[in-house]
């Protein structure tokens, strides 16, 4: 007989990795039509809405490492989407702007939320507990004390 514990219809990290890995695929054929990846993506969508940000904040909103962040900014500022500099208040620092061919991207982008719904079966309620719960589920993994 084998442990319940470890089945895997009852670990809440499968099907959190499974939808997460659905949905960033769904994604693909939208932002392929943009010129950008998932990460491209959500990094664009901060620059968006704040035209400015230093790149450990971005690393913070996104949860991504400076590993990951450093060439995804690099590839963006290869593509004139965003500017990389050191302010001379504070050399240490990192910011991240938006460009002006990046503003532009973002009408292309307006319609990549609209089309992704059509592919999402939820109703708005339900995506609603779901968008509370999962961010409910973050920040209490950024609280709990997990070392052992």
């Amino acid at each position: 007989m084998s442990e319940p514990l470890l089945k895997l219809e009852n670990q809440l990290c499968f099907p959190l990795y499974a939808a997460a890995k659905e949905v960033v695929a769904r994604y693909k054929p939208f932002l392929d039509a943009i010129g950008l990846t998932y990460t491209q993506y959500i990094t664009m969508l901060v620059l968006w809405e704040h035209k400015t940000v230093s790149a450990k904040e971005l690393g913070a909103r996104l949860y991504l490492d400076s590993g990951t962040l450093t060439p995804l900014l690099k590839r963006l500022e290869g593509k004139g989407l965003v500017l990389r500099r050191r302010p001379a208040r504070d050399e240490r620092l990192l910011e991240v702007s938006i460009t002006a061919k990046g503003q532009r991207l973002q009408e292309k982008a307006a319609q990549v939320p609209l089309k992704m719904q059509a592919c999402i079966s939820l109703g708005h309620e339900d995506t609603l507990l779901l968008y509370t719960l999962l961010y409910k589920l973050l920040h209490g993994l950024e609280e709990a004390d997990c070392t052992a």
